[in-house]
């Protein structure tokens, strides 16, 4: 972990981070409700989101896509913060969009057909512009509600509810030939992967079930957001044991260890998308290093 440069502090459990062709890095803080630019250890709200925001992607527009929890409870754990169930003032999950230049906030979609959002959590857009995003659910006392996997259009006309009823789905993304979607189960620590044969379409699974599981880890973590590399291995962000765990589509898991037991999100950035920017949310930092592989060019990236 020598190589590991902390270029942010601070910081209210960040979370989904944009590299941006200027260097600096935006990002959601999901206890703080805002969508924040990061350089330099300096720090600048761009907008007051509200609720829960916990994904961020630019869209073919240039503005920034937010997928919205609609807010946790927090906790303080030996000194890590820590999301808990829904926040008490919580109505609803969303899907919102960021003009960077005002910090104008719209809402694009708060249900798909006759039920709401409960957690959107994370997105991904494709080549034509839509995007695909991931629902956790959300957390209660005594009871829960599941998520799933959605498509929607940025211009609000469309969303569509793909598969639903996983133990929360949480970190997105696509193959680099864009056939097959990913999506992490946050707590069965598992990773599935969906096979694309339409807009909005998969293929159906096993015994009537939608997706298949790439790869489960031998101990207990828990799965959280996740950015693929050019060569088609998926990096999930994983939580207890604190690292970036690296799936190839085969099922083969390595681990890189960083130093926050709650590592919650990665990306990457820079001219050779070998630049790896890592939140590490319990301590509130973004931690940046090189890596291994070069990362998959996002779609309606600025590189």
């Amino acid at each position: 972990m020598s190589n590991i440069e902390i270029i942010a502090e601070g910081l209210e459990f960040p979370e989904g981070p944009v590299a941006m062709p200027d260097g600096s890095v935006i990002l959601v803080e999901i206890k703080r409700q805002t969508l924040t630019r990061v350089w330099n250890g300096k720090s600048e709200v761009i907008a007051k989101v509200g609720g829960g925001p916990n994904g961020a992607a630019l869209g073919p527009d240039g503005a920034m896509y937010i997928t919205n929890n609609g807010g946790f409870a927090w906790h303080d754990m030996g000194g890590l913060t820590i999301p808990g169930h829904a926040a008490p003032d919580y109505e609803t999950g969303r899907i919102e969009r960021v003009d960077l230049s005002t910090g104008k906030v719209e809402r694009v979609y708060e249900s798909a057909g006759a039920f709401r959002l409960s957690g959107p959590n994370d997105l991904v857009f494709d080549k034509s512009g839509g995007f695909w995003f991931t629902d956790l659910g959300k957390g209660y006392a005594r009871s829960r509600d599941r998520g799933g996997i959605y498509y929607a259009k940025p211009d609000g006309s469309l969303i569509k509810e793909v598969a639903y009823g996983f133990v929360g789905l949480n970190g997105v993304g696509l193959s680099p030939d864009e056939k097959v979607v990913y999506a992490a189960e946050t707590e069965t620590g598992k990773l599935w992967a969906f096979d694309i044969t339409g807009e909005s379409e998969v293929a159906p699974g096993m015994l009537g079930s939608q997706g298949r599981c790439v790869a489960v880890q031998p101990m207990h973590v828990f799965f959280d957001s996740l950015a693929v590399q050019a060569n088609g291995d998926v990096c999930v962000a994983t939580i207890l044991n604190g690292g970036i765990t690296t799936i190839t589509p085969a099922g083969v898991s390595t681990h890189t260890a960083f130093p926050d037991p709650l590592v919650t999100n990665i990306c990457f950035g820079g001219k050779d998308q070998r630049d790896a920017y890592v939140t590490l949310s319990g301590t509130g930092k973004l931690a940046k290093m090189r890596w291994p592989e070069p990362g998959l060019q996002l779609n309606f990236a600025s590189y």
